[in-house]
């Protein structure tokens, strides 16, 4: 199976659009090179801007630059482009409703030997409380460059998380990405898996263990945190009656907290959250630490295995 990092995607896809749009510009903070942003400086060098390693500043730039009818889209690592910036996000992007993209590379455990400081599991938590933000995390490179295409079309702030390590490509060449739907890729009757970005061919693969067991699982990609699809969630709880939501993030605030809102207000159901139980990560390779953990493919199987 092919993988392709989706941090290349989102860099491919930049340079994509920017042959089509071109009020289009990109701003980054002295990571082009690993932001894969650098391919767009190479073709469009006079709408490429490096702020060097300000991301705040960077900002308020991107800032001005939508009140002049441009699309810009800003980019750094999540950990500072979500963390590090996020008053700068919510005041001068957020509150006046502004045109920004924010494209933040190398979210989760799987920025791997970087360690905990760089590897950003609360990303999500924060950009989902900034009032109209759009969250989108995708799960492959076909999904992350039609979702770079629906936020050049959607009007207003989106906040895009792609990870550093290659993801298999899931799903097909003729897949049509729609903000805010949810994806079942799998069908099942006895437990229903929720999973949005690296997390999803994981649990593809989970669902095929649960399987040697006479366990149907059916598996969504939400790859559209906020606003997230409430009718395919909840129409698949209804028939499961059980439900296990897995991320590369914090338990706390993401994908599985959503999950939690939708389902204790409109659809009380037995749930299981599965990600980074409110600790930090460590140095290690991506795969040693998705099994740590238990966020690999055998880890998700045990895990659910143990809850229904």
């Amino acid at each position: 199976m092919k993988k392709i990092a989706t941090r290349e995607s989102y860099g491919k896809s930049l340079v994509e659009l920017g042959g089509k749009y071109k009020e289009l510009v990109v701003l980054d903070s002295d990571l082009a090179c690993a932001t894969k942003t650098g391919i767009f400086k190479e073709q469009y060098p006079e709408r490429h801007i490096d702020c060097g390693i300000a991301e705040c500043n960077m900002t308020g730039i991107a800032a001005g630059l939508a009140t002049c009818g441009k699309i810009p889209f800003i980019s750094s690592f999540a950990m500072f482009v979500a963390g590090r910036n996020f008053e700068q996000i919510r005041n001068s992007i957020g509150y006046p409703h502004l045109n920004v993209k924010i494209g933040a590379t190398h979210a989760g455990i799987t920025v791997g030997e970087d360690g905990a400081t760089h590897q950003c599991n609360e990303d999500i938590a924060l950009m989902r409380t900034i009032p109209g933000m759009t969250v989108i995390v995708p799960a492959d490179d076909i999904e992350a460059r039609q979702a770079m295409e629906a936020a050049v079309h959607h009007k207003g702030p989106v906040y895009l998380r792609f990870g550093r390590g290659e993801v298999p490509i899931i799903n097909q060449p003729d897949y049509k990405f729609q903000l805010g739907k949810g994806v079942i890729l799998k069908k099942g009757t006895d437990v229903t898996i929720v999973a949005t970005g690296g997390s999803v061919p994981e649990c593809l693969e989970a669902a095929k263990k649960l399987e040697s067991q006479n366990i149907s699982a059916e598996v969504i990609n939400i790859h559209t945190i906020k606003p997230i699809d409430e009718e395919t969630i909840l129409r698949s709880a209804e028939k499961t009656g059980k439900v296990v939501t897995v991320e590369e993030h914090s338990t706390i605030g993401g994908l599985g907290s959503a999950v939690c809102d939708l389902l204790s207000e409109k659809l009380p159901t037995k749930i299981k959250k599965l990600g980074m139980n409110d600790v930090y990560g460590e140095s290690g390779s991506a795969r040693e630490l998705l099994q740590k953990y238990k966020l690999d493919d055998e880890g998700i199987y045990a895990s659910i295995m143990e809850f229904i």
